[in-house]
């Protein structure tokens, strides 16, 4: 099968394209200019999708599209036009790939979304597909807008388009704060996590999404729809800091502090929205896309976190 992967270079798409290369599929690379294609792609697409008005061309002898390109979700940003940076690169660039996709006959479509559509937090079970969403900031609902604009075009048209919406992503190459955690988890000295034991958050492995994805791409075209994904093991923020710990062959003892103190202490640094995720619940419920696509996770999260720290300090 021959994929179009937009966003070939970032963290996920690059797990991708090897994944499916190793796979059989021939891998169309679709990255911003000067950047260097993963060596598992056969064909690359230069450019800014956001300046592209015209993606026939893009999408031209291509089975299937795995869309990745966003603009992704930056707790400090505090830009005057952020809505209209997240609607030009998650709604109309998916829009304009989406509707040149269906006008060529591509049936299989995967895009990436968020958790965050359903919300920030859950009390008591994790989210469904069947939950109301509840976007909280503009990032995501610009990824709300980009899966009714999907589903709007799938009813419309043969395309079969499916959107992901994932939690917590970690794995070789990961950034941003689950980076910032690891190497904290890293230094010989306490901590002050231990006391968050009561919260539950889902995690995603790559290995885990791109497997997912070629479970998907493996399938006749089943869609519309929005699935939820997880590994299926979901922790609380002490439990993940001593796992990764462990994998890190840190032994220092944490110091215990109930959340109620911690979230003080964090909005007096003004680091309260921080605080927040790491004492608050987010999970997931996996169960619809594993019998869905009769799947299942072929790493578990102590696994997954092993690889992510193995090339963490790999780069040392």
């Amino acid at each position: 099968m021959k994929v179009l992967v937009t966003g070939a270079n970032g963290f996920v798409g690059r797990a991708l394209c090897r994944h499916l290369a190793a796979e059989g599929h021939s891998i169309v690379a679709g990255i911003r200019s000067g950047e260097t294609a993963p060596r598992w792609t056969a064909t690359r697409i230069y450019g800014d999708l956001e300046n592209l008005e015209d993606f026939t061309p893009v999408v031209k002898d291509v089975d299937a599209i795995v869309h990745l390109a966003a603009r992704v979700h930056v707790m400090s940003e505090n830009a005057l036009n952020t809505d209209d940076l997240y609607q030009r690169a998650n709604v109309d660039v998916t829009e304009r790939l989406a509707r040149a996709a269906a006008s060529t006959g591509i049936e299989h479509f995967i895009f990436l979304s968020s958790i965050k559509v359903n919300g920030e937090k859950t009390t008591g079970h994790g989210f469904t597909e069947m939950d109301i969403p509840a976007p909280e900031d503009a990032y995501s609902r610009s990824k709300l807008e980009g899966e009714q604009i999907l589903r709007n075009i799938s009813e419309n048209s043969d395309l079969a388009a499916i959107s992901l919406r994932i939690p917590l992503l970690y794995g070789p190459g990961v950034s941003a704060n689950f980076a910032a955690l690891m190497r904290l988890c890293d230094v010989p000295i306490p901590l002050p996590f231990s006391g968050i034991t009561g919260n539950r958050r889902s995690l995603l492995f790559t290995g885990n999404l791109v497997s997912a994805i070629g479970y998907i791409l493996h399938k006749p075209p089943i869609g519309p729809g929005n699935y939820l994904l997880s590994d299926g093991e979901d922790l609380s923020t002490a439990d993940l800091v001593k796992r990764l710990r462990r994998s890190q062959n840190r032994r220092t003892p944490d110091l215990q502090i109930p959340p109620s103190i911690f979230l003080a202490l964090a909005k007096l640094g003004r680091k309260r929205a921080l605080a927040n995720r790491l004492c608050d619940s987010l999970q997931v419920n996996p169960t619809r896309f594993r019998q869905t696509f009769d799947w299942t996770p072929p790493f578990s999260v102590d696994q997954g976190l092993s690889a992510t720290v193995a090339w963490h300090r790999s780069r040392r």
